[in-house]
């Protein structure tokens, strides 16, 4: 499963206009029912296209109403259909063809919030020191990740990282998200956000805790300090950027337009 996942980030890093063995174009067609996460960079480039969309509360839902045929197809991140998607997987009798966009993940904290330069000190750190490389390629997704180059080089305190470190709990806000955030055989959350958020967590010296929220609410629920970050293989959107204190990106991703295998 991780070496699937890693090959087809590498051969999505080539392509330009759709995965290799892409399908007709028909995919696009406007009678066609595409199912989406709401909020969600799927949702948006479906309705910059003006596609007739089905929208769900999460990615994995969206998988769902394909498979059912409640929907068409489903438009998802690269990184999920790497690994929920095809032989060997959760959802065998599915495929992915055309990819409609390239982005970038970030982490999303409360506006002008001094936890997103914390957390990218945090990432040059664990960039430069290999233990980054290391949780990426345990959930096969190496290939994805960016360079960490610069970051405010003082130290960090007072304010939102204060704030956390004296309640003693970083709540991560989070969908369920293969193979960023989702929950191993025993009920734990696990992935490549999931155990880098513990990281940081631990760096901070405080505990952490996974929330599940509306991700079309994200923003809201930062503000209102029920969560402390969004950390789930969040696209870096305009609209993103606007509403929270985001940090640099981290990991490469795309849009993929999800089909049932002929």
């Amino acid at each position: 499963m991780k070496k699937k996942i890693a090959l087809l980030l590498s051969v999505a890093m080539v392509a330009s206009l759709c995965m290799v063995g892409c399908g007709s174009k028909d995919t696009k067609k406007e009678n066609k029912v595409y199912a989406v996460e709401a909020g969600s960079a799927g949702e948006k480039v479906a309705k910059e296209n003006k596609w007739k969309t089905n929208s769900v509360a999460a990615q994995a839902d969206a998988l769902m109403e394909v498979k059912s045929g409640t929907s068409d197809a489903a438009i998802i991140d690269l990184l999920m259909a790497g690994a929920m998607i095809g032989e060997g997987t959760s959802y065998p009798n599915l495929k992915y063809t055309d990819k409609l966009t390239t982005e970038e993940y970030g982490v999303g904290c409360r506006k002008e919030s001094n936890l997103a330069a914390y957390i990218n000190n945090f990432f040059v750190d664990t960039y430069r020191s290999g233990q980054m490389k290391k949780v990426a390629e345990k959930y096969g997704v190496q290939e994805a990740i960016l360079e960490q180059k610069e970051a405010d080089g003082g130290e960090i305190k007072d304010g939102d990282v204060k704030y956390i470190q004296d309640k003693g709990t970083l709540i991560v806000g989070i969908t369920e998200f293969e193979p960023m955030d989702y929950k191993d055989k025993d009920g734990k959350w696990i992935g490549f956000d999931a155990d880098m958020a513990t990281l940081l967590a631990e760096k901070l010296g405080v505990k952490v805790k996974f929330v599940v929220i509306d991700w079309d609410t994200k923003a809201m629920e930062l503000e209102s300090k029920n969560i402390d970050v969004v950390w789930n293989g969040m696209t870096l959107t305009d609209e993103v950027k606007s509403a929270m204190e985001c940090t640099n990106a981290y990991c490469n991703n795309a849009q993929v337009v999800v089909v049932p295998a002929e």
